[in-house]
């Protein structure tokens, strides 16, 4: 029933257009302030908690480096430079300008590259990134909730050696009860988010200052780009395996786009830059400090965890308790964003429907989806329980971030290029820089693909494989039901004058927004009679976040009581039918709900030796059809005035 519009060009002008393309997409209310505290909470919970986690990997990892002078310095310039290149130019500063009216993500700045090229030959395999570094998006996601939350539980065993043993159950308890109060929304827990990670990141910073005053060369050195030089002519390749531990204190960069129709760009990037930034580095600054401070026969024991061992035992209880808050928060924010990016991806055409609940009635972009929230639950409590620990983990983290981070290059120089018309010699050579930071992070990762870098690439793959079978099978099934498609103003001729016609008022849902749907064909066969009024009706999802109401809807009078009604959505908005229908005048009286009657065509799909798909994704795209929520539920249609009338469709 619906409609994804895409960027190829049609070959005649669309008599319904309307002009979309001055939509202004999301709106940001509350002060700088308010947005800036509620950045703090959401935005940056996944990279705030990686220095619990990122430093100690890159010595006592699966590939264990000496935690000397020479190697802290060159770790420490490397979680630097990393941060300046990727997240502070490559994110902040660039791709957040790539905003799609406001929206950010993946999908959303694929959507903006699919509307601005106007299908030229590449946009293909453009798509096919895009959507891949969405399906890398929910490897991430699995994997986020249960490092941060099984990382800052590990910090437990700091306070009294009997909690080692309960470890992974009180990780499982926490993640459980995290997935279980998402149906009830994050309103209200919201509001405590920004004041708990302002005081996290406080504490962060000084945490790292109390044991960056003992060293404060340290900071020097941090800064110093040839310690990270003289790390790899010391060492080679080694160094390069480091990378992929290294990479773990970058880990959330992405969430600052994904997020940014949230918040909005400014108070994201001020975030960062004044606040987030800063005692990150203070706190990495802190831990090689410490490390490097200590007697050499405590190195090895001090590196084994620092993050921790920065608090003085008398405020360790208080540290841990905050540290398993904010990894809590990261967690919360990475299922919002897998919520967020399952309804993109759902009226963009790449996912069936689901069921899609508000949990707020002043915010919009609070939703929870079932489907996703407990398919996510089993898969992290999965992860915790088959790896035992956030070292073993960490073989797994990075893989799906990498692979994500690298097609945003990709993305960001078409936009460079295509949208933005940079010359090449502009381009180039930034373009040039993030293609090699990010090789070589993703290379690095690679190596950790046997330790279980493989959990990621898999889910990748499979996720990948549902969403471009749907995506597919849906344009099959369209271009089919076309081929069959009776011309509109021989129906009219023809059946307008030999049929009952009968009170009220007939929509007939069609995802073409041409020829005779097959529901009404159906309709006419077997009960012989037409309403008074027929709206044939098609619902489009568009490439901008969101369509205002008066320009959501165009209606064409085809004579006989006959009528065809377009409504937009961007594709951050819920479809609501009933509520667009009673909003329109420009078909005659007003609609009333009781008088209405909405026919709606159920596929049976047959798999064929058309050409098209394989015979194997042609029984999945069937499978998730009949899984598919209704439409009914989906467009909000009254329950007691819907007919459904099967047809079967060979693709």
């Amino acid at each position: 029933m619906t409609e994804t519009v895409t960027a190829s060009r049609p070959a005649k002008p669309d008599p319904h257009h309307t002009d979309i393309d001055e939509e202004r997409g999301h709106h940001h209310g509350g002060s700088i302030a308010t947005l800036i505290a509620g950045s703090i909470g959401v935005v940056f919970g996944d990279i705030g908690t990686s220095p619990i986690y990122a430093f100690r990997e890159t010595f006592n990892g699966h590939h264990p480096i000496q935690p000397d002078q020479l190697h802290i310095y060159g770790v420490l310039s490397l979680v630097f430079w990393s941060m300046m290149l990727v997240v502070t130019l490559k994110y902040v500063l660039i791709i957040m300008r790539a905003d799609n009216k406001g929206e950010g993500g993946s999908l959303a700045l694929l959507a903006l590259i699919n509307r601005s090229t106007e299908g030229a030959k590449w946009t293909a395999p453009i798509v096919l990134l895009g959507v891949f570094a969405t399906a890398l998006f929910y490897g991430d996601s699995m994997i986020t909730p249960a490092m941060s939350v099984l990382s800052a539980t590990e910090g437990l065993q700091y306070i009294s050696p009997g909690f080692k043993p309960y470890i992974v159950p009180i990780a499982v308890g926490i993640l459980f009860g995290l997935f279980a109060i998402q149906s009830r929304g994050t309103e209200k827990v919201g509001k405590l988010f920004g004041p708990i990670m302002i005081l996290y990141f406080l504490t962060l910073a000084v945490m790292g200052v109390s044991h960056l005053v003992d060293m404060p060369i340290v900071a020097w050195e941090m800064i110093n780009p040839w310690n990270a030089v003289q790390f790899f002519i010391t060492d080679g390749f080694r160094a390069f395996i480091a990378m992929g531990s290294v990479v773990l204190a970058i880990t959330g960069a992405e969430a600052l786009y994904a997020d940014m129709g949230h918040f909005g760009r400014k108070p994201i990037g001020m975030s960062w830059m004044f606040f987030v930034l800063p005692c990150l580095l203070l706190n990495y600054m802190g831990q090689g400090a410490m490390v490097l401070s200590a007697p050499p026969e405590q190195m090895a024991e001090l590196i084994k965890d620092p993050f921790f061992l920065l608090a003085p035992d008398q405020f360790r209880l208080p540290v841990v308790i905050l540290a398993l808050l904010a990894t809590i928060i990261a967690s919360q924010a990475v299922i919002s964003g897998a919520f967020s990016l399952t309804q993109q991806a759902i009226q963009l055409g790449f996912m069936p429907r689901m069921r899609i609940q508000h949990t707020s009635e002043k915010a919009a972009g609070q939703i929870y989806i079932p489907a996703v929230n407990w398919a996510l639950m089993i898969a992290v409590i999965l992860l915790v329980l088959f790896f035992g620990s956030s070292s073993n983990l960490a073989a797994a983290y990075g893989i799906a971030v990498t692979g994500a981070m690298f097609i945003d290059t990709i993305l960001i120089a078409v936009v460079l290029v295509s949208l933005w018309k940079w010359p090449m010699w502009k381009a180039a050579p930034l373009v040039l820089v993030f293609i090699i930071v990010d090789i070589s992070y993703f290379g690095a990762n690679l190596i950790k693909v046997p330790d279980g870098g493989w959990v990621p690439l898999f889910m990748g793959l499979f996720i990948f494989t549902l969403l471009t079978t749907w995506s597919r099978g849906r344009k099959l099934m369209q271009d089919r039901m076309k081929e069959a498609a009776m011309p509109i103003p021989v129906f009219i001729t023809s059946a307008a004058s030999s049929a009952t016609r009968v009170p009220g008022t007939a929509v007939f849902m069609t995802s073409s927004p041409t020829g005779v749907p097959h529901a009404l064909l159906h309709n006419l066969k077997h009960n012989r009679v037409l309403h008074e009024r027929i709206i044939l009706l098609t619902i489009k999802i568009m490439d901008v976040p969101v369509v205002d109401e008066e320009k959501q809807t165009t209606v064409e009078d085809l004579g006989d009581g006959f009528h065809r009604m377009i409504i937009r959505y961007g594709f951050m908005q819920e479809p609501d039918v009933p509520a667009a229908l009673l909003r329109n005048k420009g078909c005659g009286a007003t609609f009333k709900m009781m008088e209405t009657s909405f026919f709606l065509s159920r596929q049976t799909l047959l798999p064929s030796s058309k050409p098209g798909m394989f015979l194997w994704r042609e029984k999945l795209f069937a499978w998730m059809m009949r899984n598919a929520e209704g439409a009914m539920e989906f467009f909000r249609l009254p329950t007691n005035r819907v007919v459904e009338l099967g047809s079967q469709v060979e693709i």
